[in-house]
């Protein structure tokens, strides 16, 4: 093949920086956004309730490439909102959270993972037995609410295995309201263990257990957390029938259970025929729960009587047992009788937690 000619039709301009139109940063307004609230992610897709009834699936913005959105964000979306099937919004803003949930995968790890955005309430639901609790994740997930700004309900499940009492005596001077469900045998063995409320064992949440639940989460935006096999799914079942979450059981083996939820998900809470009264955020089973994120200066201001005594504790006081001149054993030892054992027990909830953030014995 010869060589061909080359001529002036080959020259191929390319337009120079001073002649080329700068790149704008300047974004629409988008002054037609509708607001939706994100209740599931999946790969990339993005399911929303706009209008408290219509259910639209959205994607993020070019702009919004490296900003995370999780479940419970409100966010603005443009596009084709018509939530037909096929149809695909775009989400160009997220609103202002209120509270967000994080945690590390350890308390050496930098990186935060936001867990979901503008709950109320951090619900933590831990088996009395089969697997036995485990206080030290609770104690982190107490922390992390607290850092987020939320209030806590400890969910105990499981109780026809054995008794609250130490867990109450642990976490309720904390100011972390305890609930307690009951299990008994299904009226109906033909109930599958998907059913509401129903185990794998064949035994179903008692209807008071349930209600119990349901009167602490009305109103509120709450988000499930706990280990595999503690009955969560179970729990979210009974609370709302309609969400059909796999269930599973405890291996005999380890102690532990199968993960069965693999993506977290907002739930309308049912209250009545027809009738809803706040949100239930089903989170995947965790194994660790870091704090690296947490501040031990912004723990402190969760409680606020502890807040203040701290304010007269020598400066770079760690408030550990341990610490020399530390006002907190002051307050304690300045106590009325009457109020003595509460204080202690609170002192010493508290010292637990912060032990459990800092990595030190309390």
């Amino acid at each position: 093949m010869g060589r061909r000619d080359i001529d002036e039709s080959d020259f191929r301009s390319r337009p120079s920086k001073r002649g080329s139109r700068p790149r704008t940063k300047q974004r629409p307004e988008h002054s037609d956004a509708v607001t939706g609230l994100v209740t599931g992610v999946d790969r990339g897709r993005y399911t929303l309730l706009v209008d408290e009834a219509l259910t639209i699936t959205a994607m993020k913005a070019r702009e919004l490439t490296r900003t995370r959105v999780v479940v419970g964000d409100r966010v603005d979306v443009v596009g084709d909102t018509s939530g037909e099937e096929g149809s695909l919004a775009r989400i160009v803003r997220i609103q202002e959270r209120t509270s967000t949930l994080r945690r590390t995968a350890d308390d050496t790890d930098p990186y935060e993972r936001i867990v979901v955005a503008n709950a109320d309430q951090l619900v933590i639901v831990t088996a009395l037995a089969q697997p036995e609790p485990r206080t030290g994740m609770i104690d982190r997930c107490v922390v992390a609410a607290y850092d987020a700004g939320m209030s806590v309900l400890l969910c105990l499940t499981k109780a026809d295995l054995a008794s609250p009492d130490h867990l109450r005596e642990l976490y309720e001077p904390l100011g972390v309201e305890v609930v307690v469900t009951q299990r008994a045998p299904s009226d109906d063995p033909a109930k599958g263990a998907n059913s509401a409320g129903e185990t794998a064992g064949g035994l179903v949440l008692t209807p008071d257990s349930v209600e119990e639940v349901r009167d602490r989460l009305r109103g509120l935006v709450s988000v499930l957390v706990g280990h595999s096999g503690v009955g969560k799914s179970t729990l979210i079942n009974a609370l709302v029938p309609e969400a059909k979450r796999a269930t599973g059981v405890v291996n005999d083996v380890t102690g532990r259970g199968r993960q069965t939820s693999t993506s977290a998900v907002a739930l309308r809470l049912p209250v009545d025929e027809g009738a809803f009264d706040g949100w239930v955020i089903d989170t995947p089973g965790v194994r660790s729960f870091g704090l690296a994120h947490v501040e031990v200066a912004h723990l402190l201001h969760a409680f606020d009587d502890l807040d203040e005594v701290a304010q007269e504790c020598p400066r770079g006081c760690t408030h550990l047992a341990d610490a020399p001149d530390c006002a907190l054993d002051d307050w304690i030892e300045a106590s009325p009788e009457d109020e003595l054992p509460a204080r202690a027990a609170r002192l010493a909830s508290f010292r637990r937690l912060l032990s459990s953030r800092t990595g030190s014995d309390a």
